[in-house]
């Protein structure tokens, strides 16, 4: 949301004064005051007197960095060109978030950093400030209240009841039983107009009959194309990619692709799509290529801020949308409430574990389980419903 204040001077002289005007003294910018961290707005956007023309048309302001910014602008008025240096002030006013629960148990005698275990973050700010405020002891048995502090180079803070149990060991829970679902089963209760099922797949459900998958009622998979290791950062071709697709397109089905990544970087993100593109060779797809970043509980340690993040999807989806294939983001529920702004309206994959699902924005995919069973696959498969004009929670 973008924040702009009027000064009432300004707005005053311009309705009192009918008279012919020399060079206008209170108009060009003057009546900024302060303009929100990354609003996307051009200074043509901000004029209240239609006598004052902008000369560039396209003058984008500069506020992807708080501060005070300075510009020379040209601009016509009464038909005459004037020129005016001016500054913007650019603020965040964005207060860090904590995604983290609220109760931590430890073991007696044990320490712990509670700022290191949390995922906590900033929309600007790539490294703001955690701070546990309260006392515990984990010498002695108990319940403690604290209280979490996040606060942003700009000072806005954020702050979370923090309860500390302190234990003398922590149980394990006992293990569920995975419940299984059927093809048949979900096609059989989401059937529609315009509604499509399919799979998504990888190295790990290794050979995959396709024609049995097809004849299953299957109409699409989205194959694992590569993925990215977490301790070398190389990006690494899926073992069974190429027999994937190869025989996928055999058996009749349509094709996406995804890749699996950490990348910690927009630039990063920019050179794996070319990755991706070499890899693809101009193969035609029927579906998107995916941007599957799921590194969540490490979001601390990229170092980056929320618009890093999500500039690292808008820079992979326009790449791969330059050359001529769709974009796609993939993300569960939670990330996509709490971490993806999705500000250019590329199209979604949701991955949401239920039988109905809750998310209130628009997606073109829904991968509904991930303990699928159908034949022509040996063990569990994701299973996945294609609305085909894109649904809204």
């Amino acid at each position: 949301m973008k924040t702009i204040k009027i000064m009432w001077i300004s707005i005053i002289f311009l309705l009192t004064c009918s008279c012919q005007r020399s060079e206008p003294s209170d108009v060009v910018l003057n009546f900024l005051d302060e303009i929100d961290v990354y609003s996307n707005l051009y200074l043509s956007d901000l004029m209240i007197d239609s006598n004052v023309q902008i000369i560039d048309e396209d003058f984008r302001l500069a506020t992807d960095h708080v501060g005070i910014n300075k510009y020379k602008v040209d601009y016509k008025f009464n038909n005459k060109k004037y020129s005016r240096n001016i500054e913007v002030n650019v603020v965040d006013k964005v207060k860090p978030f904590i995604f983290s629960g609220g109760t931590r148990t430890i073991t007696l005698g044990s320490e712990i950093d509670f700022c290191s275990s949390l995922i906590y973050g900033d929309n600007y700010d790539k490294k703001p400030i955690c701070a546990v405020i309260g006392e515990y002891n984990s010498n002695q048995l108990g319940t403690y209240n604290a209280l979490l502090r996040i606060t942003d180079s700009s000072d806005n803070t954020t702050e979370k009841d923090l309860i500390v149990k302190v234990v003398e060991a922590i149980e394990s829970s006992p293990e569920k039983e995975v419940e299984t679902i059927s093809f048949a089963e979900v096609t059989d209760k989401y059937q529609g107009d315009g509604i499509s099922f399919g799979i998504d797949v990888s190295s790990w459900q290794e050979t995959v009959n396709y024609n049995e998958v097809k004849k299953a009622g299957a109409s699409f998979v989205i194959i694992r194309l590569g993925f990215q290791s977490s301790s070398t950062r190389e990006l690494k071709l899926d073992s069974y990619y190429e027999e994937n697709i190869k025989k996928a397109k055999e058996a009749g089905l349509k094709v996406g692709v995804y890749l699996y990544t950490t990348a910690a970087s927009s630039d990063e993100a920019k050179e794996q799509a070319k990755w991706v593109l070499d890899i693809l060779d101009k193969q035609k797809l029927d579906l998107p290529i995916v941007f599957d970043w799921e590194d969540f509980s490490y979001f601390r340690k990229h170092n980056f801020s929320l618009h890093e993040l999500n500039k690292m999807a808008d820079v992979f989806i326009k790449t791969v949308r330059d050359a001529g294939y769709e974009g796609m983001l993939y993300s569960s529920k939670t990330y996509l409430e709490n971490f993806w702004e999705n500000k250019n309206d590329y199209l979604v994959w949701l991955a949401h574990y239920t039988d109905e699902t809750s998310y209130q924005g628009k997606y073109l995919l829904w991968q509904m389980a991930n303990t699928g069973r159908i034949p022509g696959i040996n063990g569990n498969v994701d299973l996945n419903i294609m609305y085909e004009d894109g649904k809204n929670g």
